[in-house]
């Protein structure tokens, strides 16, 4: 239920951080690793959540789908914007967790509504095209569940960017839109001691990459849903 929902990336938060601050102890030394990683979990839960539930919306909602005329395309974006609320909501323990551990504010935080409407775009993108796909292809479900959990150990959550040595590998994860919203997100608003996304990509020209990836996310899977809504009523 809802309630779950909220409380759900609190407890993957309490898991993650003692297996990786007493176990194996990758963050023990990490200063605001606690922090770092809650919002790790807090972002990446809302792409998960935002995307894997507008898979299936325009098929759950069938009846109404097929016997009422409304745009078709605010089925898949009232997920994302049910995601973001919830979003807004664990943000701000976030931001209570930073403030608790001896953060402080800073003008960088205004960098969050760029970084969030950033991240917005990327889900509102997919989930338009994950959910017109789901119609013909039911196979799309348990595909994006296995992209999820790539992007999920793909992406510098549980630990610091820094932990990967090598150049290369850095700048390739990087290229990760989530990933480059991630880093840049532990920058600005948790420990200007974290690299920058540009930093850590290597530049500022090769973040073009990344957010060129978003802005394909969003053209294409918005361009797709239009062409297919027409007829999505029939197809159900």
């Amino acid at each position: 239920g809802y309630l779950w929902q909220v409380v759900h990336p609190l407890l993957l938060f309490g898991v993650l951080y003692v297996v990786f601050t007493q176990v194996v102890r990758i963050g023990s030394d990490v200063p605001f690793y606690g922090v770092a990683l809650l919002s790790g979990i807090v972002l990446f839960v809302f792409l998960s959540e935002a995307t894997s539930q507008a898979v299936q919306s325009l098929v759950d909602r069938e009846p109404i789908v097929r016997k009422i005329q409304f745009p078709r395309l605010a089925v898949p974006l009232s997920v994302v914007l049910t995601a973001l609320f919830r979003l807004s909501l664990n943000l701000l323990v976030v931001f209570a967790f930073l403030l608790a551990a001896g953060g402080d504010a800073r003008v960088s935080w205004l960098e969050l509504p760029v970084l969030i409407a950033l991240l917005t775009t990327l889900a509102a993108g997919l989930a338009a095209l994950l959910s017109a796909l789901y119609v013909h292809f039911r196979d799309v479900k348990p595909i994006w569940d296995v992209v999820l959990q790539v992007i999920f150990y793909g992406s510098p959550i549980f630990y610091p960017i820094d932990v990967i040595t090598n150049d290369t590998a850095r700048e390739l994860l990087m290229l990760n839109p989530f990933a480059a919203i991630l880093q840049q997100f532990r920058h600005a608003v948790i420990d200007p001691s974290n690299p920058s996304a540009a930093e850590a990509i290597g530049g500022d020209a090769r973040l073009l990459v990344p957010l060129g990836l978003i802005a394909a996310a969003a053209v294409v899977g918005f361009r797709y849903f239009d062409r297919k809504a027409p007829r999505i009523a029939e197809e159900l």
